[in-house]
């Protein structure tokens, strides 16, 4: 893997880090605030748990905090203040911890009441459903996630299916992102998501994670949130969530080799491990010390 800044900078600052695409990756830890979460179904819903949380996967290594308040998933909708009732706190008790902070949303009244609060980026996974997204983003002089999904938020989108998911993802993100520049937010604020699993089958998954150099040919950071997803239990048979941390880790070293840089994780200490590994392999950090056969 040779080294190289995917995005074509030389470095990128995204709230208190400068991170060096060409020889880092930042490893992003998930905490969500909703009794109905993907893969801990609940077990931060309470903003200490949350918050404890939080900062036991700063003392792992991550670099970022990624918090929710109402999941992807199709479900009833969350009103706009429950779900800034449940991420500002959060936000606010996080505020100073030396580490990016990011709010999973597609609201834009959260997106505004979460920056205010202090979080650094928004974590769009509708790809800006509503483009006041990007005017609140904007305005707050923020960086934003722009993730490709199908589906209006909340709702369902059964038996998606594509001509090629990989040119479909590319083309909606590159028009996403335009739609973002065109509304203000600068392009150096912009990371792009393919959204594995979002909308797509386990076999379009797999081939956006083969061909994850094209996404990040649109040159921007690219993240990818492969984290215990349903792709990867299918992938090694009938895996439920709490089984796929080994699978998970190899699908991001390999997404990592194809370019991504940024990896949205539930289980922060074994990603971090594994991506520290990537970086001193590569040359890019020194080993943590040095003793055999000294």
């Amino acid at each position: 893997m040779r080294a190289h800044d995917p995005t074509g900078r030389n470095g990128v600052r995204i709230g208190p880090r400068e991170f060096d695409f060409a020889r880092q990756i930042a490893v992003m830890a998930i905490v969500n605030r909703t009794p109905d979460s993907f893969y801990d179904q609940g077990r931060t819903d309470a903003l200490d748990l949350a918050v404890a949380a939080a900062e036991e996967a700063i003392v792992e290594g991550a670099d970022w905090i990624d918090i929710g308040g109402a999941k992807f998933a199709p479900g009833p909708a969350v009103p706009v203040q429950d779900e800034i009732d449940r991420v500002v706190p959060v936000v606010e008790a996080l505020r100073g911890a030396g580490v990016v902070l990011s709010v999973d949303t597609f609201q834009p009244g959260v997106a505004r009441a979460a920056l205010a609060a202090g979080a650094h980026v928004i974590n769009d996974t509708t790809g800006i459903h509503d483009p006041a997204m990007a005017d609140v983003v904007a305005e707050a002089g923020a960086a934003i996630v722009i993730t490709h999904s199908k589906a209006a938020p909340r709702t369902a989108y059964p038996s998606p299916t594509y001509d090629d998911v990989v040119d479909e993802v590319v083309a909606f993100l590159r028009d996403r992102i335009a739609l973002a520049e065109a509304r203000g937010v600068a392009s150096d604020r912009i990371i792009v998501d393919p959204g594995h699993d979002l909308n797509k089958h386990t076999l379009d998954s797999l081939e956006l994670t083969r061909r994850l150099d094209e996404v990040v040919a649109l040159g921007h950071p690219t993240l990818v949130a492969l984290s215990n997803k349903d792709f990867v239990g299918e992938s090694l048979g009938r895996r439920d969530r709490h089984q796929r941390v080994e699978g998970s880790i190899a699908a991001a070293v390999y997404a990592v080799t194809r370019g991504a840089r940024i990896v949205r994780v539930h289980n922060v200490r074994e990603t971090v491990d594994a991506m520290r590994m990537i970086e001193a392999i590569e040359g890019w950090r020194e080993p943590a010390y040095l003793e055999h056969n000294r």
